[in-house]
């Protein structure tokens, strides 16, 4: 983008990039401002390009506020999609998204809407204001846990609306799911070397019985247990960390065992979370999943509720594999919320044999390197080693000069 080269009375000339100019004026002052920039960086590089995944983050990484400089910045676009946010869910989730209170927003039942339109401003912000064509330029699209949603809106999958809704319900159910429960629950990450990783799943798995030859502990296997008191691995993160969800008196026992009969000395850190999200006590949210997902269309008129196929390929949680058809799309999504969601299997995937060079993260918080790890992208050709991630609309221009910079760069880099 140039720079914006603009006066506006009362103010000095602005001759610092747009952007940052831009959100350095008064809030009153940048719509006035924003209109009459008329220079802006737009992406026209051509087709043929190094393989590219966009992903989108999921639930943990809002903020009050998260919303504002997009707002500010680009009021034409986003102004509406807000409105047509508060239109659909019936709530005022965009004055939640901009006032807060950060515990109002915290709530699951406004936090996984909230990312997800949040993530979908994000990307249509860089179709519609800087020409980023993301049919063409992108190949693949994935997204982490509640993440997914917003990738099968970027896939052509999922309409805005209806993903919205189905956000909204299912995070209605699954906060009733943690209130009702008569004990502590929640998520605790464990991390390790990473080549002890796969050693102390195979231990977690036994010491809950799943693999079906009974469990260590004094209770029979752990599937034989009451839901509320079930654990299961909701996240496969990395090469060494996992998550684990349900129980926290379970958990903690769980731990002991690995500490003191398995060999295994995990740095534990318990989640921000008081919801135990991807473990059998969310099967409401499952089922409720199942049923709205066969329902047609809120928006589109005789039409299905998910699209097939897309416009390009999504991968799953479930498989780390991309999506095969409208039946089993459905039914993973409904079941992610129940089942381990294998994220470092995805990463691995379209590294290894998809031969994904440049991943685009999308969405509030840190979304670039803090999800996909160090080992994929393209090292060395281009600042940030082919991994960006974008959260803030001072980093787009950079960004998408570096995608247009590394459009014929070998695949293999």
């Amino acid at each position: 983008m140039a720079a914006l080269g603009i006066t506006i009375k009362g103010q000095l000339p602005l001759k610092q990039s747009g952007i940052s100019s831009l959100l350095a004026l008064p809030a009153t002052l940048r719509t006035t401002a924003y209109t009459s920039a008329n220079a802006r960086w737009q992406s026209t590089a051509p087709r043929k390009h190094p393989k590219t995944a966009i992903f989108f983050p999921g639930q943990g990484v809002q903020r009050v506020g998260m919303t504002t400089d997009w707002v500010d910045a680009f009021p034409r676009t986003v102004k509406p999609m807000l409105e047509e946010v508060d239109e659909t869910l019936k709530v005022p989730l965009s004055r939640i998204i901009a006032e807060g209170p950060n515990s109002r927003l915290m709530a699951t039942e406004n936090a996984q809407p909230a990312i997800m339109i949040t993530s979908i401003i994000i990307l249509r912000v860089l179709e519609k204001e800087f020409g980023f064509k993301t049919n063409e330029r992108v190949d693949i699209t994935l997204g982490h846990s509640l993440g997914e949603f917003a990738a099968l809106v970027a896939a052509g999958n999922l309409r805005e609306p209806d993903a919205l809704r189905l956000v909204r319900r299912r995070a209605e159910v699954m906060a009733r799911c943690s209130k009702e429960v008569g004990e502590e629950v929640g998520m605790v990450a464990l991390v390790c070397e990473a080549p002890h990783l796969g050693p102390m799943v195979e231990a977690i798995h036994d010491f809950l019985g799943h693999h079906g030859e009974g469990s260590k502990a004094d209770s029979s296997t752990d599937y034989d247990l009451p839901a509320v008191q079930q654990v299961l691995i909701a996240n496969v993160n990395s090469k060494n960390q996992i998550v684990l969800s349900g129980s926290i008196k379970r958990i903690n026992e769980l731990l002991t065992h690995l500490r003191q009969f398995a060999g295994h000395d995990p740095r534990a850190v318990r989640l921000k979370s008081d919801s135990p999200f991807h473990s059998p006590l969310m099967k409401p949210a499952a089922k409720l999943m199942q049923q709205l997902l066969d329902q047609p269309s809120q928006v589109a008129k005789d039409e299905d509720t998910v699209i097939w196929p897309g416009i390009m390929p999504c991968v799953s949680n479930l498989s780390a594999r991309p999506f095969e058809s409208k039946q089993q799309l459905k039914d993973y999504l409904a079941r992610q919320c129940v089942e381990t969601v294998l994220w470092h299997d995805s990463i691995v995937y379209l590294h290894t044999e998809e031969k994904v060079r440049r991943w685009i993260g999308i969405g509030p918080g840190k979304v670039g390197r803090n999800l996909v790890g160090k080992e994929v992208g393209m090292k060395g050709a281009v600042k940030g080693g082919g991994v960006w991630g974008i959260s803030d609309p001072r980093e787009v221009e950079a960004i998408l000069r570096d995608l247009d910079s590394t459009e014929t760069a070998g695949e293999e880099e």
